[in-house]
């Protein structure tokens, strides 16, 4: 047992620690706060509606310790355990090309972990919104939807890994430097392609019907000078009764996605509202920002996985006998979130501060008042938690809580 084993030992443990005991106070303090819905809000949500978020985040936070839990044997499955080097010693055995047995190794275990997680899926999906009324899925769906996403995969994510492998082994010392370029391109080009080619692979696409919605639509791209591919409403409804929109490509392909379930939960002024919030994010330029920093952490981990790679320990210390540039990239990945977990309230503070600002935007070119409304029915018929941790919020949420974000914009609308 080298020194790199019990790092990554006691940073497995804390990690473990600090996931379980935030969990747990999150699920104590929606459970305390379950039958008294806060003063702010007690005029638009009824005891009913707030009782039944509790419930809800409740069984989510219960769920999502339990697959927490088995992530970490899965873990510790794959390293400690020799998962990894068995997969390795077979597909070498067979004496294949060294490529190809990177790709075969990775695409085994890639294989394996998504077989795994499907009873998780399941669960959600059939059991926990099934339960609170918010599944519209059936099974032909869902296998259909798992199908697909494979199909994705394969033509997608495949031929990037080949590269990669090629330039692991024809690049040598700078492989890292053109495995990141295209992986940035392929980051590029998969925005691009998303709204226009995949997202159609799951869900149909139509544009926004004619009428006072479009009309009010129609005026404030005009008035903040927004050009895109379109307004489209998407059938949500197929799979969720959960409500939502958002922006989608950039260029020629960016396009405006409303649910259909929002579009039927929203009177036309807090529609009109919640765009200007989503305009938001592209006029404060969110959306650039958030490549360039996504970007920026992948080329940092490209230059260490390269160092890593060079690393006996690396391997070792992991339960892998034998280095190999893919191996290396199999063990970064899996190893990443335990070293990386208390950097998330760092993200969570710089994505919330994005939320105030698209808040800030919405308030100056529409109705704050109809924002804050449309957000109190978001809540409402989402079930999320007017009253969550602080600190457990402060870890996992990106968007600001409820209380405050309401407050806010109360003050921009007086």
């Amino acid at each position: 047992m080298n020194a790199f084993t019990l790092l990554f030992i006691a940073f497995l443990a804390l990690w473990s620690g600090m996931s379980f005991w935030l969990s747990k106070r999150q699920e104590r303090h929606v459970a305390a706060h379950r039958q008294t819905v806060p003063q702010e809000f007690a005029s638009r949500v009824s005891t009913e509606e707030h009782m039944k978020a509790a419930d809800y985040t409740i069984a989510r936070v219960r769920f999502g310790r339990v697959e927490f839990l088995l992530s970490v044997l899965l873990l510790v499955f794959w390293t400690f355990g020799g998962a990894l080097d068995a997969i390795d010693r077979f597909w070498a055995g067979l004496a294949l090309p060294g490529i190809v047995t990177g790709a075969a190794v990775i695409t085994s275990v890639a294989f394996i972990s998504a077989v795994l997680g499907l009873p998780a899926s399941l669960y959600r999906t059939f059991v926990i919104e099934e339960r609170f009324g918010f599944n519209r899925s059936d099974a032909a769906t869902f296998w259909k939807d798992r199908l697909k996403g494979m199909l994705v995969i394969s033509l997608t994510g495949v031929p990037l890994l080949f590269l990669l492998l090629w330039f692991m082994e024809a690049a040598a010392r700078y492989w890292w430097l053109f495995g990141w370029a295209a992986f940035a391109l392929f980051s590029v080009a998969l925005n691009w392609a998303f709204p226009r080619f995949i997202a159609p692979l799951f869900n149909r696409f139509e544009p926004l019907e004619k009428g006072e919605v479009a009309e009010r639509l129609k005026l404030l791209l005009e008035r903040t000078g927004f050009r895109s591919d379109g307004i489209y409403v998407m059938d949500g409804s197929r799979r969720s009764s959960h409500g939502n929109a958002y922006f989608t490509g950039f260029g020629k392909t960016k396009r405006i996605v409303f649910f259909d379930t929002l579009l039927k939960q929203l009177k036309p002024a807090q529609i009109e509202a919640v765009l200007a919030h989503e305009l938001g994010h592209f006029k404060r330029r969110h959306i650039l920002k958030g490549m360039l920093l996504s970007l920026a952490m992948s080329f940092a981990g490209f230059a260490l996985l390269a160092w890593l790679m060079q690393q006996g320990w690396f391997y070792t210390g992991l339960g892998v006998s034998e280095p190999s540039g893919y191996m290396a990239l199999l063990l970064f990945v899996f190893v990443a979130p335990v070293f990386t977990f208390f950097i998330g309230p760092l993200m969570a503070w710089y994505s919330r501060r994005h939320e105030f600002e698209a808040d800030a935007f919405a308030a100056g070119q529409a109705d704050a008042a109809s924002l804050a409304s449309a957000l109190v029915n978001l809540y409402r018929k989402n079930a999320s938690t007017l009253t969550p941790d602080p600190l457990y919020s402060a870890f996992y949420d990106s968007h600001p809580p409820a209380s405050i974000r309401i407050a806010r914009l109360g003050s921009a609308s007086s």
